[in-house]
């Protein structure tokens, strides 16, 4: 038996600790406490969260080192590959994932975007099937956006919510049906240094960004959620091994015996946004089968995955402009239509991802341009059998809906089309080779783009329009990983010219010259942000886990 069967458990209970302990592990608030914090922030909730950390913690830590390791691997010659000790699970045909849960099983738009109350209420009312209430990549994880999101969604799901803007424009509940929520807790990497887990031995350290995100939004709202019809539902992100989803899958398990809830009634999607997920597919389903119901393409980390597991791998592994690694390339192609065989073949949904493009309602040529770009990219998911796409503005889910309608009709997905037709290697995975230059207009975009979204982000504000394009972390993450790796091989533009430190310096002073300043602007800050996360001999594995440290925190 391979090693993800022998390890499998159902339904755990004590998962072989003790779940009372002596000297009492706990979560300490050691942030500043604003309105209604204590409706989330309760003893019980604390305690909850206090007893995820104690059970779980120890494995995140261990997933992490994982991480290191493979890409230590990477970086020194050893591609990935397909498992050797889980063939005789991809090749078992009888298993299947739990599937779509209530309110679940229609999935053919979703809408993405921040918790804050005012992209809540927009989210609600737009006409999505689904809402990805984003905790992680479009959310700027200040304390007051962190437990703020979390009052939102709990005011969401009781329809208790409204918002009035510093302009007097009021925002409320306008629909009856509102799309189901999807939560995407914080990834494995993440903390949150504004709560202090102290184990039962007397460590202390930063709580999980993902155990906090899960377990406030689980504790408070499952009930609820269940009693309304709809269930608590998460995607998942970053994950980057089946290993990472087993620790997800327990954690659920512990979480639906410790509110008595049945078990599997929670349902995750898992975004494959990293390479070495990619390798993994059919493992990450398997391992959380009790509580899968799909796969994501989540397309912008996946790019830049490639980009920081490849980055010191030589000139093969260059990508041109970030506008030139579209969906049809080779390695992109591959993956995405790897992804469609992977679900069906197991009853899970594939989901597509997000195109970039915006409409712009005070300028119709460019709305024109992003209703026709984002059109086009839909048609190609729902024609390679993709059950449900993303968007991330309320004017492109009818362009979105009408191309999935087309081949859906009244069908809620297509997991009956198996795409037998699709055979994947390691090496097509691998294929980056695009044929195009970088070109002295991508590498200033790249450092527009990167210093204006850290600018942002560093207000708070985690989803960002820029140049009729929606930027969160994960194309920041393009952007400054692609400098980082021009740099580091040399890279000249299509002219001829080296790209330098020195260059980008250069870029970065005219950038700082001639951008729109106001009063309160961190452009400064966020120039210097970049310079940390691209100009520098070592490469930070996320450009937001300094800057957080750096920026974001706020002790009482």
């Amino acid at each position: 038996m391979n090693t993800l069967i022998a390890e499998h458990r159902t339904a755990p209970t004590t998962f072989g600790i003790p779940t009372s302990f002596p000297t009492g592990p706990r979560i300490e608030i050691v942030g500043h406490m604003h309105d209604r914090f204590d409706e989330i922030l309760t003893p019980d909730a604390l305690q909850f969260l206090a007893d995820l950390h104690q059970l779980f913690a120890g494995r995140r830590h261990d997933r992490l080192a994982d991480r290191m390791r493979r890409r230590f691997e990477i970086g020194n010659g050893r591609d990935p590959k397909f498992r050797d000790d889980t063939a005789s699970l991809r090749a078992d045909a009888t298993w299947r994932v739990a599937g779509a849960g209530p309110g679940l099983e229609d999935r053919r738009v979703e809408i993405t975007g921040p918790t804050d109350r005012k992209m809540t209420i927009n989210a609600l009312n737009s006409g999505a099937k689904v809402w990805l209430a984003d905790q992680e990549d479009a959310t700027s994880p200040t304390w007051t956006n962190v437990i703020g999101g979390q009052i939102s969604l709990f005011d969401a799901i009781r329809r208790q919510i409204d918002f009035t803007s510093p302009e007097g424009k009021v925002y409320r509940l306008t629909t009856g049906e509102t799309p189901t929520i999807v939560m995407r807790p914080r990834g494995w990497h993440l903390v949150e240094k504004h709560l202090t887990f102290t184990d039962s031995s007397g460590s202390a350290m930063a709580a999980s960004g993902s155990l906090v995100d899960f377990g406030l939004y689980f504790f408070h709202n499952a009930k609820a959620l269940i009693d309304a019809g709809r269930g608590p539902y998460f995607y998942l992100a970053k994950l980057e091994s089946s290993e990472e989803a087993r620790l997800w899958d327990d954690v659920f398990s512990f979480a639906e015996e410790e509110l008595g809830i049945e078990h599997g009634t929670i349902r995750a999607t898992v975004l494959i946004e990293t390479l070495p997920a990619a390798f993994e597919m059919e493992e990450i389903l398997y391992e959380l089968r009790d509580h899968c119901t799909g796969l994501n393409a989540g397309r912008w980390d996946y790019i830049f995955s490639i980009i920081k597991n490849y980055r010191g791998r030589g000139a093969r592994f260059v990508l041109p402009d970030r506008s030139d690694v579209t969906m049809t390339v080779p390695f992109m192609r591959a993956y995405t239509e790897l992804l469609v065989k992977t679900c069906h073949k197991r009853g899970a949904h594939a989901i597509g991802g997000m195109s970039a493009f915006i409409p712009n309602r005070r300028d119709p040529e460019v709305t024109a341009r992003a209703i026709e770009k984002v059109s086009a990219d839909k048609k190609r998911e729902a024609g390679d059998g993709f059950d449900g796409t993303w968007v991330a503005h309320p004017d492109l889910i009818d362009t979105a809906r009408a191309e999935f309608d087309a081949v859906l009709g009244d069908r809620p997905n297509q997991i009956d089309r198996q795409r037998d037709d699709v055979t994947v290697t390691a090496a097509q995975l691998l294929d980056v080779h695009i044929g195009r230059a970088v070109t002295d207009a991508g590498l200033r975009d790249n450092v527009s783009i990167g210093v204006r979204y850290l600018e942002s982000w560093l207000r708070g504000i985690g989803a960002a329009a820029i140049d009729n394009l929606m930027e969160d972390a994960a194309t920041a993450e393009i952007s400054r990983s692609q400098v980082w790796q021009w740099i580091h091989q040399d890279v000249r533009t299509d002219d001829g010219s080296p790209i330098t430190r020195d260059r980008v310096e250069r870029i970065l002073g005219e950038l700082l010259a001639t951008v729109d300043r106001f009063d309160g602007d961190r452009f400064d800050d966020a120039a210097d942000v970049f310079r940390d996360v691209a100009l520098r001999d070592e490469f930070p594995t996320f450009l937001t886990v300094g800057a957080y440290s750096r920026f974001l925190v706020d002790l009482a």
